[in-house]
């Protein structure tokens, strides 16, 4: 007896060491699909995505729970498709700077939408390309040249009406400012009354891009798409406007139809759905990312103290009733890492989604032609091995080049946003004019987000109590 027990165990011990060395080594071997669940039949896991931007907490949540339970790569189905989230500089590079041969851009169906067919973000790699090139020098050193003092100006106004010891909801703050310089630089609107009624419906569109494509009266989806409608009907009527006055504008519109007397290149309705594209990215994930950098900034006083003497210096260098220039936003070097850590630490935009054009292989696993790739940048820009102590708010760390496909606030490659260093401008005139003009106390420290966002807002809109420097 003894030795058939011997017997047995040997051989039991000799199947498991067979089917170990059998077993495929998902880190080698390229046959298998990504860990996660499909979740239930025909609807996937679309309800618990739904539920997750129904929370403080953001739809990324949905996304740091999966990352926490299969890794930095898993699948799951939202939407009728399967989605695969990944999160390396490795898988980075493969997907950003592929040419369109095997990965395209591509959104889920409520924000396609919503931006409209035609739209700069959702285009087809060919037509992308068409439309980038017609785009491209609308958005040179010569307009950013130009750009920056007027922005300068709409804040210095808007400062103006700041009170000592007045509670200033920032969120709204910056929301009004970067709408009224979105379309002021777009189309030349100024009053008051357009300005407000298109920042409240850019609102509706926003609100609705993660809600389930449902055109029913009443929905989410409905009420932006309504707004859409709406924001459209203004911006027909400003193209015919333009068309039948002979007055000259110095604007993102004007420069569009002097093409079209050259030849024609865009149509009406790509303008218009590349103005409204433009109008949601320039108010809305700007001004959140105002509002981050300025709560970052509180939490962080020693870093406040450095900036502020920065911009001292700077403001000290001019006389006291220049306008800044894009000459000095260039000396404004430790501001600049301020904007690069704050954008880092926000995420504001938590993924890049591309739509797998051929069958590929991305971090050891096989992805399907026809699933949906997701760049997972919030997970990335907070990777440890990437980044040393990545939860503590530190510029410095850009004081090194960083590992390539690290930073990815703007996206990478071909698709790298148009509006990059625009944004990245109004960021720094903001802060400079408000690091010295005034000191500031954030009233509600809570980092909640605000329910159905796509672009990460903070829920308390920052209040902050504001004291002139000069008091």
């Amino acid at each position: 007896m003894p030795c058939l027990s011997a017997l047995c165990f040997c051989c039991l011990g000799a199947a498991l060491l067979f089917l170990l060395r059998s077993r495929p080594n998902r880190s080698t071997c390229p046959s298998h699909s990504p860990p996660g669940t499909t979740g239930l039949p025909l609807v996937g896991e679309t309800l618990q995505f739904m539920a997750a931007i129904n929370t403080t907490n953001g739809v990324y949540d949905f996304v740091r729970i999966r990352c926490l339970r299969y890794g930095r790569c898993f699948k799951t189905r939202i939407f009728g498709g399967t989605h695969v989230f990944v999160s390396s500089t490795e898988s980075a590079k493969l997907i950003l700077s592929d040419g369109g041969g095997k990965f395209t851009k591509k959104y889920i169906s409520s924000i396609a939408a919503l931006l409209g067919g035609r739209s700069l973000l959702c285009a087809s790699h060919e037509y992308h390309k068409f439309l980038r090139a017609r785009l491209t020098n609308l958005f040179s050193a010569t307009f950013l040249a130009s750009f920056v003092p007027q922005f300068d100006q709409q804040i210095l106004y808007a400062l103006r009406t700041w009170e000592t010891g007045s509670t200033i909801l920032l969120l709204n703050q910056a929301l009004k400012i970067t709408c009224k310089a979105m379309c002021k630089m777009l189309m030349s609107l100024e009053s008051e009354n357009e300005l407000e009624v298109l920042q409240k419906e850019v609102a509706h569109v926003c609100e609705a891009m993660l809600a389930f494509p449902w055109r029913f009266p009443g929905t989410r989806f409905h009420n932006g798409l309504k707004a859409r409608e709406r924001i459209i009907e203004v911006l027909e009527k400003v193209i015919r406007e333009r068309r039948r006055s002979k007055a000259q504008h110095e604007d993102f519109l004007q420069r569009l139809l002097k093409e079209e007397e050259g030849g024609g290149t865009l149509s009406d309705a790509e303008i218009v759905d590349n103005i409204l594209t433009m109008l949601i990215a320039g108010q809305d994930t700007t001004a959140s990312a105002i509002t981050w950098m300025v709560k970052f900034l509180d939490e962080n006083q020693d870093v406040l103290q450095n900036l502020r003497e920065e911009q001292l210096e700077i403001l000290g260098k001019r006389a006291s009733s220049s306008i800044l220039t894009l000459e000095d936003l260039g000396n404004m070097s430790y501001a600049a890492k301020i904007v690069k850590e704050s954008l880092r630490l926000a995420s504001v935009v938590p993924w890049f989604p591309r739509l797998v054009l051929q069958d590929s292989h991305i971090q050891g696993y096989k992805i399907k032609k026809g699933w949906n790739v997701n760049i997972d940048v919030r997970s990335l820009h907070t990777d440890p091995c990437v980044y040393n102590d990545p939860a503590k708010f530190n510029p410095y760390r850009f004081d090194e080049e960083g590992k390539a496909y690290s930073f990815l606030a703007f996206g990478m490659g071909g698709r790298q946003c148009l509006g990059m260093n625009m944004a990245k401008a109004m960021m720094l005139v903001f802060l400079h004019r408000l690091v010295t003009s005034y000191r500031w106390k954030v009233m509600d420290s809570d980092s909640s987000i605000e329910k159905w966002a796509l672009f990460s807002k903070l829920k308390s809109g920052c209040p902050i109590v504001v004291t002139h420097i000069g008091s």
